[in-house]
């Protein structure tokens, strides 16, 4: 049984060694790619904001300040992370209104970058994915090994797990959201009890690709598999399966995917829905819990695979990686199968 983050298994061998992670903002740099270009016109007014040591709903807030609307006409497609340059879209709903200049939204940590308008507000993970560009600083392995196991992470993968940021500091939002479950503790907010919720069912996902990397199945294709695609998250249920999945799979146009846990039945069908009952029999009161606050059966692809990678080598033996990520996935998940990440910040995500 996985018990925390630590005990999940790495597809790779391991990290090669340790390097300093997030020394500086400029050290994780995160672009937000959206997937499709604004209309140029409408209600919404659009803007492309550069971030530094500012987290999004602080940069949403201060946007929203800036032209006297209230808060939540701002949104955004989703968080970035604070300790880190990031560059993303906000939508402010300005009807009838003209977009203001630049200059007026900017303010320490926030520089607009472009300004134009939309028909519709961007909501929450509407966007593609992310572009990351990361600097490891002195790394104590060798460089010509590391450009190497990056090679192997760009071809293979590696297991698409829920990152440490997901679970709390110390992993402590697992055990918070069983005490939830157990009625011994009620959250102050809905936010809280949302990240609680959501760290339960990571928790299960981790487990189940983790006992499949253990028994061998996790690159290999069982009876009753759902599949999905990782650029939108759309799933193939085995009903509407057209028979040629295990042959996509091995070009790696579909993966496999792992339940996200809730109310309703399995998804999947047959051997992997007795193989992913039994990984997650030892998990009755977190099962159930997702099921009492109702959150319903869903999937997510197992693997995760970087996209336009480049790995380069620094002057000074740093080493820097550019990857393109789909949206709701982890760099550090990745990372961590190269290096063990010294952390500088206190408050960084992933």
């Amino acid at each position: 049984m996985i018990s925390d983050s630590n005990d999940l298994p790495y597809l790779h061998g391991g990290p090669l060694g340790r390097a300093r992670f997030k020394v500086q903002p400029e050290d994780f740099v995160v672009e937000e790619l959206l997937g499709f270009e604004p209309s140029g016109e409408g209600e919404h007014c659009l803007v492309w904001a550069e971030k530094r040591n500012l987290d999004s709903n602080a940069a949403a807030a201060r946007l929203a300040d800036s032209v006297g609307i209230r808060r939540r006409l701002v949104s955004h497609c989703g968080l970035k992370d604070r300790h880190a340059v990031t560059r993303q879209w906000f939508s402010l709903h300005m009807p009838g209104q003209a977009s203001p200049e630049p200059q007026a939204l900017e303010s320490e940590g926030l520089r607009v970058l472009r300004i134009t308008r939309n028909l519709r507000k961007l909501r929450r993970g509407i966007h593609l994915g992310n572009r990351f560009t990361i600097r490891l600083r002195e790394p104590n392995f060798d460089a010509g090994l590391a450009a190497q196991r990056w090679q192997a992470i760009t071809e293979k993968g590696a297991p698409n797990y829920f990152g440490t940021q997901r679970f709390g500091n110390e992993g402590q939002n697992v055990a918070k959201a069983q005490a939830m479950f157990r009625g011994e503790f009620t959250p102050g907010d809905r936010l809280l009890r949302g990240i609680l919720l959501s760290a339960a069912r990571s928790h299960l996902f981790n487990a189940v690709v983790a006992g499949r990397m253990a028994g061998g199945s996790w690159d290999k294709p069982l009876e009753g598999e759902v599949f999905g695609f990782a650029d939108n998250g759309t799933i193939l249920l085995p009903e509407n399966q057209r028979g040629d999945e295990v042959v996509r799979f091995e070009k790696g146009i579909v993966e496999l995917t792992a339940p996200l846990w809730g109310s309703g039945e399995l998804q999947s069908v047959g051997e992997v829905r007795r193989l992913e009952q039994e990984l997650l029999a030892g998990f009755p009161d977190i099962t159930a819990g997702l099921e009492a606050f109702g959150l319903r059966q869903e999937r997510r692809v197992m693997r995760l695979r970087p996209l336009d990678s480049k790995f380069e080598v620094m002057e000074n033996g740093d080493l820097q990686i550019r990857f393109d990520l789909p949206k709701g996935t982890y760099a550090t998940t990745l990372l961590s199968e190269l290096a063990e990440l010294d952390e500088s910040s206190q408050d960084a995500d992933a």
